[in-house]
């Protein structure tokens, strides 16, 4: 029986269905009596207590005192840090103001106000020259890029480059032969007016070149035989043209009528150089010196510029006519200012001796009037820019070949290089960047000189091997060009009914 009745004790424990004895207490049943024992501690506010705290959950030290501020091992609260009031009446007034509207006219004033200041201090806008913009459409891909993935997205072709590039060819547009032409670098033989005429100097004899009808004629022959032509430059309309010669004259020639109107003498060497501004010429001489002639009177000699030590083989008046630029076999690079009355002697605004050779090839920006672009010869092969106002050099750049001539061209904002020893190339450069862009190949001789049509579409060059060669890199395309033609027929008209 006490078999039976040990094995019933077993089965009632496994069930559970009875209370287990000196078991530990339940949770429920530990906050049920933790409640009942608050609620009979009777904290009324007139009386004092003097409850232990030691059973509490929370540590019984204020934080910072005695004691570090680990937690009981009980399981303690987390450490909520003290938070200064001024934090949060900033962050209240921020959450109040954040959904407040801007004042859009100080705003506005500002940003005008900051793109003022960017265009006086640096030239223009910084805000339109940033490397890496964020906003507005996205890039297209380069030209030729081939998206494998297109097929499966979309039909449409990847569209090209934006910005197309024209076509330049390397071949030029027509050879004329110019035999007996003297293979002289200090000397400009060739010059375009703004009547599409050509004229170009073969040792003793000047010849026209009608680039419209193709007709040639021979303007004028010297006398003598030992005698030659140095230089040549037509004046701004086009209709006369001065000659510079091997014995020390310059004669001015009307063009139309074939007829020599005077011939001026006053310098002591050749004339390899000329300049027209208005009715002042300017020439410059072996001899190291500059004559300015008023070819209006009698006395036609005014001013006399003595700033080189050598032949003078680069002059040109700028756009403005502000100022003359003259190059000379002595490295020197002269700003000289405007013609005025009274002395008959001037002092050069600048002088800058960085070539290290003989600067003949000088040339004046036409859309920004303070900027000089002058080439060195054999010994030095560098491009240089200057800022005629301050005076500095913006870029240089070494060519790696003798520079003979130079000009820029206006329809694409680009610069032209000629070159002898040792590429006798033509070059044509981006400018202010003066990164190649394309180099013309073909003479088999040295460039002599280069020089603009007067739609600035063709550049002719003469060279050594006794050719003149027209190169048709800058013709602008259809679009652009009837928009500039337009512009330049309503600027007529609102002359000539100001005239009216």
């Amino acid at each position: 029986m006490a078999q039976f009745g040990f094995e019933n004790d077993i089965h009632s424990i496994l069930k559970l269905d009875m209370p287990i004895s000196n078991a530990p207490m339940a949770r429920w049943q530990r906050k049920a009596s933790s409640s009942n024992t608050s609620a009979q501690s009777g904290l009324s506010p007139g009386k004092s207590t003097n409850v232990s705290l030691s059973s509490s959950k929370t540590p019984s030290k204020t934080p910072g005192k005695n004691k570090k501020q680990t937690p009981s091992k009980m399981g303690g609260d987390r450490f909520i840090p003290t938070r200064n009031s001024n934090q949060m009446d900033v962050a209240s007034f921020l959450l109040t103001k954040e959904n407040d509207c801007l004042d859009t006219n100080n705003t506005a004033g500002k940003s005008d106000n900051q793109k003022a200041w960017s265009v006086s201090l640096n030239g223009y806008n910084i805000e339109d020259a940033k490397i890496l913009h964020l906003g507005g459409k996205p890039l297209n891909a380069p030209e030729g890029y081939q998206n494998n993935l297109k097929v499966l997205y979309s039909q449409v072709a990847t569209p090209a480059s934006a910005k197309k590039t024209r076509y330049i060819s390397l071949t030029p547009d027509r050879i004329l032969d110019a035999p007996a032409l003297r293979n002289d670098f200090y000397l400009n033989l060739l010059d375009w007016s703004s009547r599409n005429v050509l004229a170009v100097a073969l040792h003793n004899t000047a010849y026209l070149w009608d680039a419209s009808q193709g007709d040639i004629v021979q303007l004028m022959k010297l006398d003598r035989e030992e005698d030659y032509i140095c230089s040549l430059s037509w004046t701004k309309e086009g209709s006369y043209l001065a000659i510079g010669t091997s014995d020390c004259k310059v004669q001015l020639w009307d063009v139309e009528n074939q007829k020599r109107l005077r011939s001026m003498p006053s310098h002591t060497a050749r004339v390899g150089s000329l300049s027209w501004n208005d009715h002042i010429l300017s020439s410059g001489s072996r001899s190291g010196h500059i004559h300015h002639h008023d070819v209006r009177v009698a006395d036609h000699h005014i001013f006399t510029l003595s700033g080189h030590s050598q032949e003078v083989c680069g002059l040109t008046w700028s756009p403005d006519g502000r100022y003359l630029a003259s190059g000379g076999n002595d490295n020197l690079v002269c700003i000289w200012p405007r013609v005025n009355g009274g002395s008959n002697e001037s002092q050069s605004v600048r002088a800058w001796s960085e070539h290290q050779g003989a600067v003949k090839a000088l040339a004046w920006c036409p859309w920004q009037p303070n900027i000089l672009a002058s080439g060195g010869g054999t010994s030095d092969r560098h491009i240089r820019v200057w800022n005629v106002n301050s005076g500095s050099c913006i870029s240089s750049i070494d060519t790696q070949s003798q520079i003979s001539s130079l000009c820029f061209a206006p329809n694409y904002k680009e610069l032209v290089s000629a070159h002898g020893y040792a590429h006798n190339n033509v070059v044509i450069w981006n400018y202010p960047s003066l990164t190649r862009v394309a180099e013309l190949n073909g003479h088999e001789d040295r460039v002599l000189s280069l020089t603009m049509s007067p739609d600035c579409s063709t550049v002719a060059t003469v060279a050594g091997d006794e050719t003149i060669r027209m190169w048709k890199s800058f013709e602008l395309d259809p679009v652009k060009k009837k928009a500039k033609e337009r512009l330049v027929k309503s600027t007529n008209s609102v002359i000539h009914h100001s005239i009216r």
